[in-house]
């Protein structure tokens, strides 16, 4: 557990009027005690006061990933439940009329019900609004974990372009991604790679398909790995000889529209600018129609999160920040194309996180 992180988060819960905040297991709770716990059926629980020692509720068989930390575990067991302990444990830190402070996005309704039954007298509030603040900027480690996610990223990116070639199916290169991942010491994935090719690649989120790779496909390769608990995430595309003028044509553009949008990164402008310097390339070049989605999203222990590059975001960009600029056009029938990077905000500007060619990598067969 970071000593620093759980003070900052302590005092963020006092500042916010909680008395406690309680996080089940996911990106949440791993930023707060540095553990990664196993999320089953069965109640599994961090609870941080906004003074005093953090209290743990888990089940047996998972409370040695616990140990050595500075918290109070209270156990439970399959054939009783944790329905006693979890009132037990109300009851002892007098927090039956107290004011939470729970995951209304992550925690199930079984989770939150088990609460109110323990607590009927308590207030409930989300608390994604302070732990999105506190998750938002990330520090020296988390960039160190997000370098490396990337490196291994980039890593199986190559290992998979190596493997495209004619009558080779979408399936074949995403299995590749999967298992160069592993090889490189990923955690995992952080997403199922994503590869599209010819019309398909139309479908920004279509899965890889049995369909065989053929001269003139355009093939779109979105994958990231994962270490200690950060995600990486790029895209790069790639093209069979002969190249199609028109797909030839949206690349360039896409190319141009990620450039700008990460010229446009820097401490103080709104979130939707970077979407917004993107987006303006890709329109005044009358593609605009074709650019359905935003221009990017956070990036940490989620593959998606905070914040999000996208207009209507006002959010001011500060150092620490980590999020994708992924510009791509997408024309029915024809084929799509994405320019994906990772970016961290600092005092200056940006630091490009990824490092791949964002050249069009074009495949004479």
């Amino acid at each position: 557990m970071s000593t620093h992180r759980f003070h900052r988060l302590q005092t963020a819960i006092a500042n916010a009027d909680f008395d406690l905040v309680a996080l089940v297991p996911g990106a949440n709770l791993t930023y707060a005690a540095n553990v990664a716990v196993h999320r089953s059926e069965r109640l599994h629980m961090l609870c941080i006061p906004a003074e005093g020692e953090p209290v743990v509720i888990a089940p047996a068989l998972e409370a040695p990933a616990w140990d050595g930390l500075p918290v109070r575990v209270f156990t439970w067991r399959d054939e009783t439940g944790p329905s006693a302990i979890l009132r037990d444990v109300v009851s002892l830190y007098g927090w039956g009329s107290a004011h939470w402070a729970i995951e209304f996005n992550n925690m199930r309704y079984g989770e939150a019900e088990a609460i109110r039954r323990a607590a009927p007298n308590a207030v409930f509030s989300p608390a994604e609004p302070l732990l999105t603040r506190l998750r938002m900027c990330k520090d020296a480690d988390e960039l160190a974990s997000l370098r490396e996610a990337i490196r291994i990223t980039e890593t199986a990116l190559q290992r998979a372009i190596e493997a495209v070639a004619p009558g080779v199916s979408e399936r074949h290169i995403a299995n590749v991604l999967r298992m160069a991942f592993f090889e490189l010491g990923s955690e995992g994935l952080a997403f199922e790679p994503l590869v599209v090719a010819g019309p398909r690649s139309a479908h920004p989120h279509a899965h890889p398909g049995d369909r065989a790779i053929q001269p003139g496909d355009v093939v779109i390769i979105d994958c990231g790995g994962v270490s200690h608990g950060y995600h990486g995430d790029i895209t790069r595309c790639l093209a069979l000889a002969p190249v199609p003028d028109i797909i030839q044509r949206i690349y360039d553009v896409c190319r141009q529209a990620a450039d700008a949008g990460r010229a446009a990164v820097r401490p103080g402008v709104p979130a939707e600018a970077v979407d917004r310097a993107a987006r303006r390339v890709i329109e005044e070049a009358g593609f605009g129609a074709y650019f359905i989605h935003r221009t990017g999203h956070g990036l940490g222990l989620e593959i998606h999160e905070p914040p999000y590059i996208v207009e209507g975001n006002q959010e001011p960009l500060e150092p620490g920040m980590v999020f994708t600029v992924e510009p791509g056009i997408y024309i029915p029938d024809v084929g799509g194309v994405r320019v994906e990077d990772v970016v961290a905000v600092t005092e200056n500007g940006a630091d490009v996180l990824t490092t791949f060619p964002r050249d069009l990598i074009t495949i004479t067969p």
